[in-house]
């Protein structure tokens, strides 16, 4: 696999396939810009070099067709800011205003595509729509690890109407991390498993359990689990159907000596909100009328002992509902205990992208950990052993 740092760009065009997919709040101001700030290395080696760079990204989900919510103008400033220089938009990603544009980008130049999913051939990975695309550059750099795990015209398809195929730093960066933690975990090894469904983590759990020693288990996805050992679970998210699945997995867990730890409290609310009023009580005893929305003070204290002793943590998935700050306790004070493990244990940490993702860069911890992936759902079909269209492509 070809990278950036083989690569000299000099007087060419590169075609930069990046992951700007960030969130907006209604005056369209970014709320997060992590993964903005990903693509700096790999859009200044290009131009450093004496390229240019074409990047193009999505951004939400249209309905078919252009959307004022959806326009990738609105990151603009933000770009000019992280790379400290004017970013010319066509406000199309193919057509004319996009040909024109490519054509006369100089050297040390950057222009922004519209929205690539304003096309739905884009989602289809329609060939000729990659074509299209292809003719505006002259060499592909994918540096969208986000959306690796799709078969989209512009994260995989299009790599077939180039020569040169590179990997970009977040690419490589992903790639390499992961390969960490699934070929050379230091032990005791932990997997902090968080989130609202066990139907979307079934085959990483699994996976896990063939490697780590420790498998915590929070968020949303507990409550099936609870309801499955007979526990009561008010009105809690439950997966009815799931039941059987959760018991399996904990028989599983203890067949091959893996130890599992899943809340022994939960803080609850008697309405979806973060102005409800709370209790705390014994996991498998919430009262009807009330659901979990948090882990609780002794399930904080378990999960933190297990951490501090790890030396490989990955984390993916909430605690509980860290978006209503009376209920982002848990989520919290488990990114606090991933940040000590790394700075004083000298732990090796990788968040895996999501809401995990959020939740540390939210409480300001993005930096103090071994590597926060850009990518959720990639990263954990990856870590699951399944072939990603986009790395595939730049084989």
């Amino acid at each position: 696999m070809k990278t950036v740092d083989t690569y000299n760009f000099a007087g060419k065009k590169a075609l930069v396939r990046v992951d700007f997919n960030v969130p907006l709040d209604k005056e369209y101001n970014i709320t997060d810009d992590t993964r903005i700030k990903a693509t700096i290395p790999t859009v200044l080696k290009i131009v450093n070099d004496g390229g240019s760079a074409i990047l193009m990204s999505h951004l939400g989900r249209p309905k078919g067709g252009p959307e004022e919510k959806y326009s990738l103008k609105h990151i603009l400033p933000a770009l000019k800011e992280a790379f400290g220089r004017d970013v010319k938009f066509a406000d199309d990603c193919i057509g004319q205003s996009a040909t024109d544009l490519a054509a006369s980008l100089q050297p040390g130049e950057i222009l922004l595509l519209e929205n690539l999913r304003f096309y739905k051939e884009e989602e289809k990975g329609d060939v000729a729509f990659a074509e299209k695309l292809a003719k505006l550059g002259d060499v592909w750099v994918n540096d969208a690890f986000g959306t690796a795990h799709r078969a989209h015209a512009s994260t995989a398809v299009m790599g077939q109407f180039f020569e040169d195929r590179v990997a970009g730093y977040v690419m490589n960066a992903e790639l390499a991390n992961a390969k960490k933690i699934l070929e050379e975990a230091e032990r005791p090894f932990t997997a902090i498993m968080g989130g609202a469904k066990i139907s979307d983590k079934i085959l990483i759990i699994e996976k896990l359990l063939d490697t780590v020693d420790n498998l915590i288990i929070g968020g949303g996805m507990t409550y099936t689990f609870t309801k499955a050992l007979g526990g009561q679970i008010g009105k809690s998210l439950l997966e009815a159907d799931k039941q059987e699945l959760a018991l399996e997995l904990l028989k599983k867990a203890e067949a091959k000596g893996v130890k599992i730890y899943m809340p022994v409290d939960n803080l609850c609310a008697d309405d979806f909100s973060n102005d409800a009023n709370r209790q705390i009580v014994p996991t498998g005893q919430i009262p009807d009328g009330w659901e979990g929305l948090d882990i609780g003070p002794d399930t904080i204290e378990l999960f933190k002992e297990v951490v501090l002793k790890s030396k490989t943590i990955l984390w993916n998935g909430p605690m509980g509902v860290f978006e209503f700050e009376n209920f982002a306790h848990g989520t919290n004070a488990i990114a606090e205990a991933v940040v000590k493990a790394t700075e004083e244990n000298g732990a090796f940490s990788l968040i895996g992208g999501g809401d995990s993702a959020s939740a540390v860069n939210q409480a300001g911890y993005g930096d103090r950990v071994s590597y926060v992936s850009t990518g959720g759902g990639a990263l954990l079909e990856y870590m699951e052993g399944k072939v990603l269209p986009g790395v595939a492509a730049l084989e």
